[in-house]
């Protein structure tokens, strides 16, 4: 098998990360003893994947299948929570970062392109009841 056949993405799943690898079957940090991915592996990890968040969320899916696997083999009763090693392994893979707005304009919190949020249910019973009053009556007192 020669060197060009071999997938980037491969080489970075066998690379540590950073100074913040996993400690296995533990799953914590080895520099921190914070649980795994730890805030500054995931900022490591974030920043060696930046131009390919798909491949990040696969890697994380697979760091995720393996945790799981050591974890329930460590303590069957009670086995870890799966949405908290959802929320640790993948939830924070698909987080947009805060550079992704539109930088042309003012952040109004709407995303160019997306649908227009629905008015408030109360705005939106006001414009109903001034949009059947006839025009010649004075607004409606509360």
């Amino acid at each position: 098998m020669t060197e060009s056949n071999v997938s980037p993405v491969h080489d970075r799943q066998r690379r540590p990360v950073g100074g913040h690898p996993p400690m296995r079957p533990l799953w914590r940090c080895r520099t921190c003893a914070a649980p795994w991915p730890c805030q500054p592996a995931r900022l490591l990890l974030t920043r060696e994947y930046r131009r390919d968040r798909v491949a990040l969320s696969i890697y994380m899916a697979s760091q995720l299948f393996e945790a799981t696997a050591d974890l329930v083999r460590l303590n069957p009763h009670p086995a870890p929570s799966p949405a908290e090693l959802f929320d640790r392994f993948l939830a924070w893979t698909a987080r947009p970062s805060s550079r992704a707005t539109d930088a042309s304009g003012p952040d109004d919190g709407h995303r160019p392109g997306a649908a227009t949020p629905e008015p408030e249910p109360a705005a939106a019973a006001a414009a109903a009841a001034a949009a059947d009053r006839p025009a010649d009556r004075l607004p409606e007192t509360i």
